[in-house]
């Protein structure tokens, strides 16, 4: 048995899909259910009985602490948390308590639980905690990759929230022992993705007619990262890495983000053209840049390949077909997730005729 925190939002889900699709081993899925936590995603485990889902916050340290003790985990795998930028500029607080304070509590009540075990289960135990690139700050254009030693340069309310976090799961193992791992990955693509980030917002809003906004020169750079790839370099992390390791995840996939809209578009045109004959391409309209925008991001994962053997599956050609193929297939839930709130926000973000 494992526990899985924020496992109905879009890596998290996309991380007990796999989990169980590869092996038997039960999952308990500990989600708050905030605007990007969907039990929809979680829908093909319906009646599964290895998955058991309980709706909660992982502030919540009397549910953690009774979720542990009654399902006796040999591993938790954090995903939770807050995790949009944009949103971060907006209101901060929630970062805060979700990536900082959830963290904290988190980990304390693992240390707890992991204390009590008997001597071959905490040896045998793992925290994996998931983060991210951002905590890394921002590239020059000519810049190596992040490494796990580059030095911590958060630029957003959210980066900094998530490096606090990280920092909280390093101190937990070097001063309480707990057995650690932590992965810090580059951007995500693929189903399941809510769609306020680039990829599924720009398909969804080239489908509905709707312009498609692009932060300033759209040159910021990142490097993309199939979520199924994602899932199963964390299936290796957990099974074989280092206690108190660092291993980044990337895609070896640097692309502008402009180029990616402009990828998105031609694979529309191609999968599902306008009935006017235009391309997509002419619904682009760039919008002011975000405060604090960070400019290149890129990720060496060399040492996830050279220790655990790991290598992503998927190239960007061959990841983004499949998730533009997915958004194609699945109308019905993109029209389940886009709520009035969704809709309200995302006008208040890039202006209402990006949400009309």
């Amino acid at each position: 048995m494992i526990l899985v925190t924020g496992g109905a939002g879009f890596i998290g889900s996309n991380f007990v899909l796999d989990w169980l699709a590869e092996g038997a081993e039960p999952v308990v899925n500990l989600d708050k259910l905030t605007y990007a936590g969907n039990l929809a995603n979680l829908a093909p485990l319906k009646g599964d009985a290895r998955h058991v889902f309980v709706q909660g916050d992982i502030g919540d340290a009397a549910l953690v602490d009774r979720l542990l003790a009654g399902h006796r985990p040999r591993a938790v795998v954090n995903f939770a948390a807050e995790s949009h930028v944009d949103r971060s500029i907006h209101g901060a607080e929630d970062f805060i308590a979700t990536n900082v304070v959830g963290t904290f509590r988190l980990l304390e009540a693992v240390r707890g639980y992991w204390g009590g075990l008997p001597e071959a289960e905490r040896a045998a135990f793992r925290f994996l905690h998931v983060s991210t690139d951002e905590v890394y700050g921002s590239l020059a254009p000519d810049a190596p990759a992040f490494t796990e030693d580059h030095v911590f340069e958060p630029n957003s309310p959210y980066s900094a929230s998530k490096a606090a976090s990280d920092h909280l799961v390093r101190a937990w193992h070097h001063t309480h022992g707990l057995p650690v791992l932590t992965t810090n990955c580059s951007n995500n693509y693929g189903p399941l993705h809510f769609p306020e980030k680039l990829i599924p917002l720009m398909i969804v809003n080239a489908l509905a007619g709707k312009p498609l906004p692009v932060y300033g020169d759209g040159q910021q750079v990142r490097d993309w990262l199939y979520v199924k790839d994602h899932c199963s370099a964390i299936r290796r992390v957990l099974a074989a890495g280092r206690v108190g390791e660092t291993y980044n995840v990337g895609g070896w996939n640097e692309k502008t983000n402009l180029a990616i809209v402009h990828t998105i578009c031609d694979l529309l045109d191609e999968l599902s053209p306008r009935t006017d004959g235009q391309s997509y391409r002419s619904q682009i309209t760039h919008v002011t840049d975000r405060p604090g925008h960070d400019r290149r991001y890129a990720i060496d994962a060399r040492k996830l390949e050279r220790e655990l053997g790991w290598r992503p599956a998927e190239t960007f050609e061959t990841g983004i077909r499949k998730t533009v193929a997915w958004y194609l297939a699945n109308p019905d839930w993109v029209q389940g997730v886009q709520s009035g709130a969704y809709r309200d926000w995302v006008a208040a973000q890039y202006g209402a005729t990006s949400a009309a």
